[in-house]
């Protein structure tokens, strides 16, 4: 598997010019690729190829920003005729252009914005915007959220989530979100699963800094509609996975009668790169039908000592009244860029339905 910053390749550039060359007849191909391979361009990331794209194809457009935005919605046809695909993250630089050379042409840039994002997502370009232009941005893109296009719809949601990870922060929607609400309201009951992730996830954001509201929504939206339950159910995961009272009341997951036994860790020593094993039994003791939402936690060592809490899902089911059932688990310590291990003690605990158990030790090492 090739190394993600190696889509912007020769054979790219070519094909890309091309297409340019088809609908910009002064376009010269070969001092295009001649200043794109200038410098230390083997040397650059993903991110660092895309911006140097982004600003040597300024060099070769025309300088005036309405005529050059024209001329990417025609490269952008052309493109699509010659069956490139669409949302090809290669194009991202697309909308970097806009986000670096239109942030003081509001008009034109939010225009670009609705015919470039139904070829590749403009969610980290809109973020300079939304900040420059506050309430203007705001309500330009609670239009977006009624366009006919389901990629355009997104953009709406994606673009103005409080935590976009990766992306510019937005700290007035993080501290006060109540203006992007319209948008999440609008598309509720999208018909576009990508649509209705994106408010998921949106949601998801807005918990972290303001629960209340979220919770506000949850109660307001339940029970409108299958797909607008599930988009609550995901914007509720951090909440759940907290074992908020008040979102384990909306479920109605409570843990009375619950019974958990023959918790064991089956590796009580564990060497970094293998699994952790474990095990427990799970018994209803209800004298009805219950769901249970089952989750397990690890708490990792830091590096200085203490202990992170990290929950993971199990499952979450309807138990038979005195159903009974064992549940065995594997859990990866395997090296990975995203998290780093400190060797030591470790804790690992069972949560039924938000409450957790007994806590088990165990040891990591090299």
């Amino acid at each position: 598997m090739g190394l993600i910053k190696d889509i912007y390749s020769v054979s790219f550039y070519e094909k890309f010019s091309q297409a340019v060359a088809e609908v910009h007849p002064t376009f010269n191909k070969q001092k295009f690729i001649e200043a794109i391979y200038e410098g230390d361009f083997a040397q650059k990331e993903w991110k660092e190829r895309m911006k140097h794209t982004t600003v040597v194809f300024h060099q070769f457009m025309p300088q005036n920003f309405p005529e050059a935005v024209s001329l990417i919605d025609k490269i952008i046809k052309n493109l699509k005729k010659n069956n490139f695909a669409d949302s090809n993250l290669a194009f991202i630089f697309f909308a970097d252009y806009i986000e670096m050379y239109g942030l003081d042409d509001f008009k034109t840039s939010a225009k670009a914005f609705v015919s470039i994002t139904q070829f590749i997502s403009c969610e980290f370009a809109v973020r300079p915007f939304i900040l420059k232009y506050k309430e203007q941005m705001i309500d330009e893109m609670t239009k977006w959220s009624l366009h006919e296009n389901h990629h355009v719809r997104r953009l709406s949601s994606e673009g103005s989530r409080p935590r976009l990870p990766w992306a510019m922060a937005i700290p007035f929607l993080k501290k006060d979100p109540t203006s992007i609400l319209p948008i999440l309201e609008n598309l509720k009951n999208d018909p576009s699963e990508y649509v209705r992730r994106s408010v998921a996830n949106n949601l998801n954001d807005i918990v972290k800094d303001n629960p209340q509201i979220v919770l506000e929504i949850a109660n307001r939206w339940k029970g409108h509609s299958k797909e607008t339950d599930g988009i609550i159910k995901h914007g509720c995961r951090t909440l759940l996975k907290q074992g908020h009272p008040e979102i384990l009341s909306h479920y109605g997951l409570e843990s009375t009668n619950i019974e958990l036994s023959s918790f064991e860790i089956k590796t009580p020593t564990v060497k970094i790169g293998d699994y952790l094993q474990f095990q427990f039994h799970l018994n209803n003791k209800n004298s009805a039908a219950k769901t249970i939402r089952l989750e397990y936690a690890v708490h990792y060592k830091k590096a200085k000592g203490h202990l992170a809490k990290k929950v993971f899902k199990i499952s979450e089911k309807i138990y038979q009244p005195n159903q009974l059932i064992k549940v065995d688990r594997n859990q990866s310590f395997k090296l990975i860029t995203t998290r780093v291990f400190h060797t030591g003690i470790h804790q690992l605990s069972i949560i039924i339905n938000g409450t957790e158990s007994e806590v088990l030790e165990f040891e990591l090492i090299d």
